[in-house]
């Protein structure tokens, strides 16, 4: 579904040359949960963006679908975006003033407009926001706008969903809620992930690992205390 082959982007700072993603290769099937591990500056934002097409990569190529996205013209990209893949971002992107249903719908408005908020219901009840859908997103919770970015994400059935540390603002317990839901609808609907965490407790929720470094791709090495504590927290 995706793959990545020998893909680089370099950034010159100065003098100095910044390599934030270095001959990076990964895949992630459909339905598979795929994690991607490091601290903050390894890279991981980098990557997610070039998957995105949000930039364009120095060298090699992101397939999805078989199908180079460094390809695709202005109209097929904004369709990607919109068709294949979900981003979760940070809540703080959502309107703080629109209603949690409103926000979730975003995608939906433009792919059906006439029906987005009857559309959306379903997945928002699914998600446990049945009775908060018609709240002000300011007047949620931060897990409860986490949903909701959820929601949105998922709103268009993609096929790739990236998630850019989806749990950086959220306690262990909210998390867990977050992942497991995440993990959960998405193998629902045999849909791929791309999960760029710097939490090693968020990895236990991954059918596989990568850990990025410097920009490089390493074997995942967990400490076996987080290791241990991940586990329990991915049990159902």
């Amino acid at each position: 579904m995706l793959e990545t082959r020998d893909l680089v982007k370099h950034y010159q700072v100065g003098r100095e040359t910044i390599r934030a993603v270095d001959r990076v290769s990964l895949s992630s099937a459909a339905g598979e949960f795929v994690a991607l591990y490091g601290p903050s500056g390894s890279g991981k934002s980098t990557l997610i963006d070039l998957v995105a097409g949000f930039q364009a990569p120095d060298q090699g190529t992101v397939l999805v679908d078989g199908r180079d996205i460094a390809e695709l013209s202005e109209n097929e990209h904004a369709e990607y975006l919109l068709r294949v893949l979900g981003i979760i971002g940070q809540p703080s992107e959502l309107l703080p003033a629109a209603l949690a249903r409103e926000n979730a719908a975003l995608k939906l408005l433009r792919a059906d407009p006439r029906n987005a908020t009857r559309l959306i219901e379903p997945l928002l009840v699914e998600l446990g926001l049945g009775d908060r859908m018609k709240q002000p997103t300011n007047k949620l919770s931060m897990g409860e706008r986490q949903r909701v970015m959820i929601a949105q994400a998922l709103a268009t059935e993609p096929r790739l969903v990236l998630a850019d540390e989806p749990t950086g603002n959220l306690d262990t317990r909210r998390s867990r809620e977050v992942l497991g839901l995440i993990r959960s609808l998405c193998r629902d609907r045999n849909t791929a992930v791309l999960l760029a965490t710097h939490d090693p407790q968020a990895v236990a929720f991954a059918d596989r690992v990568h850990e990025l470094c410097d920009g490089h791709l390493h074997e995942y090495r967990p400490d076996e205390v987080y290791l241990h504590a991940g586990q329990e927290l991915a049990e159902p």
